[in-house]
């Protein structure tokens, strides 16, 4: 690991102003992702700015009805909660999903949205990876793509976004609030957050250099029936070969995003009209100028039998 300076803010203004005077500086606080990538000097911060002690660990039912929950609230903490078991599920049913309760302690939702690609190449430092020196190539296109992306990928890189709690974000419609350094505030849907990769991979959200998020805002409570599939090769902490977030309305309407297929979760509200038509319609729409490689073309088949699957338990 290489050395670098830390400093402990007070303030997410003050985190935000920080990391704009020193060139280099990364955020941290659960460190669940950055602290593993640091180690193998895929990260290299100079600084390191610790926000773990911010005020931003809340949950709030705001007057409208939305729900706002803050940047540092762990997922042990999000996926327990009261009103997002209730009202939320498949966030909740998500974050389960995801990692192992140990993990959960730590990881923080800002985090979560954040954390980068489990591609194996962008983890080989012996290897080429435009997300992770950009310019030197992508081995993963050559190399074993079985767990990489089917969708939205280019000829400088196919991985896929590892979140589970995105996809349900995703979903849900979720809107991202963040603060500059200068103070000012902005909100981001979630639907215009992240980045599929074209020729710049390493860029991975639009989060602007240096702007912090500070909480997530989820609509009011969608209703209808939640459900959450994940499909791995072991039974838990596992990353997905696909998952499924579905919500599933009376008269047969709903949300649904994918994750695992593409660099960011996957949705088309196109496919999601279609949904009164069965899993097969849907999931062409959905998947509608996939490429993938001959070692993940198994994933298209796989999401039209789990969307299936899920169709079936949610009108049942």
């Amino acid at each position: 690991m290489k050395a670098f300076t830390y400093q402990r803010v007070h303030s997410a203004a003050e985190a935000a102003a920080s990391s704009y005077k020193t060139p280099g500086a990364k955020f941290i606080a659960g460190g669940t992702n950055l602290l593993d990538l640091m180690k193998l000097q895929i990260e290299v911060p100079v600084h390191l700015i610790d926000i773990g002690k911010l005020s931003l660990n809340k949950i709030e039912q705001l007057a409208d009805g939305r729900l706002r929950v803050g940047a540092l609230v762990s997922n042990t903490d999000l996926a327990a909660h009261q009103i997002v078991r209730r009202d939320y599920a498949l966030l909740s049913k998500a974050l389960l999903a995801g990692a192992s309760g140990q993990l959960r302690n730590k990881a923080t939702t800002a985090g979560n949205l954040l954390q980068r690609t489990r591609c194996p190449y962008f983890y080989d430092t012996n290897q080429a990876c435009n997300k992770r020196n950009p310019g030197s190539g992508c081995a993963a296109i050559k190399g074993f793509s079985r767990n990489l992306a089917v969708i939205g990928a280019s000829d400088s890189c196919i991985a896929t976004h590892p979140s589970d709690m995105a996809v349900a974000m995703m979903a849900l419609d979720a809107v991202i609030e963040t603060v500059n350094p200068d103070g000012r505030t902005r909100n981001i849907p979630i639907s215009e957050f992240y980045l599929l990769p074209g020729d710049t991979p390493h860029l991975e959200t639009t989060l602007k250099k240096n702007e912090l998020i500070t909480s997530v805002l989820l609509p009011q409570a969608p209703g209808g029936k939640h459900i959450y599939y994940k499909v791995r090769d072991r039974a838990s902490y596992a990353f997905a070969l696909i998952s499924v977030g579905l919500i599933l309305q009376k008269e047969g309407t709903g949300h649904i995003a994918l994750g695992g297929v593409a660099a960011s979760p996957w949705r088309n509200r196109s496919a999601e009209k279609l949904l009164p038509s069965g899993a097969k319609a849907v999931t062409e729409k959905l998947l509608a100028g996939a490429k993938p490689t001959k070692e993940n073309e198994f994933k298209i088949t796989l999401v039209e039998r789990t969307l299936a699957a899920l169709l079936e338990e949610g009108r049942s």
